[in-house]
């Protein structure tokens, strides 16, 4: 059997980045740790990456691709169902990249490019929760004013952006521990589209009940 070709030195650095960003948070890991982590020299790490803002650069950049592509999926949800689904998928993804959210503001205090692609993300969001809201309406799954359009949107898209801030300050030592991710996305999700359920048919609010239910259950 031929042997797997070695994954690329620039590759292992992301990966094992990430994983310390998650674990510890970016202000806490240094460029010594991660090469120390990955058994490899600074100067091979600095070869790579010169700065530790290439490092946090090249993970939003893979993290952005991934949101652009999921955010376009936005514009087939047309029940509660799907709705769910797409908001469980996007705290999926947000949790990947956890660290980003755990230290949104210090990060775009420091990373320019940063402050300037997270106006990105916001707008991208939003756009992708008004969709979403057009396409439920469409089908009679919501009945929402257009005046109230915009207001809904925003407060959706701040839980949003900082659901997992407020999971971190409920449990600091276990929020944003692997075996937390489940019941954190399901939260998040939860109360996301809770905000939608002035706006739901009767039909549709009792399946997102249901919906919670099925999915808070032990062993869901």
């Amino acid at each position: 059997m031929a042997k797997k070709a070695p994954r690329r030195t620039a590759e292992r650095i992301l990966e094992v980045t990430l994983d310390l960003f998650n674990r510890f948070g970016e202000p806490n890991v240094s460029t010594t740790l991660i090469s120390a982590e990955l058994n490899i020299s600074p100067g091979n790490l600095y070869y790579h990456y010169p700065a530790k803002d290439e490092l946090i650069n090249s993970l939003f950049d893979r993290y952005e691709h991934s949101l652009s592509e999921l955010l376009n999926a936005s514009d087939g949800v047309r029940d509660v169902e799907d709705a769910w689904f797409f908001l469980h998928t996007l705290f999926e993804l947000i949790w990947q990249y956890r660290f980003l959210y755990r230290d949104l503001n210090d990060l775009l205090s420091k990373n320019r490019r940063l402050e300037t692609h997270f106006q990105w993300v916001l707008k991208n969001k939003t756009r992708a929760v008004k969709s979403m809201l057009d396409g439920m309406s469409r089908t009679g799954a919501v009945n929402i004013d257009s005046r109230e359009v915009e207001a809904t949107a925003t407060a959706m898209v701040v839980v949003i952006t900082y659901w997992l801030s407020y999971e971190y300050v409920r449990e600091p030592r276990r929020a944003l521990e692997p075996e937390s991710a489940q019941l954190s996305l399901l939260r998040g999700a939860h109360h996301v589209l809770n905000l939608l359920a002035p706006y739901l048919e009767q039909g549709q609010r009792m399946h997102l009940l249901g919906l919670v239910s099925a999915y808070s259950s032990p062993g869901a």
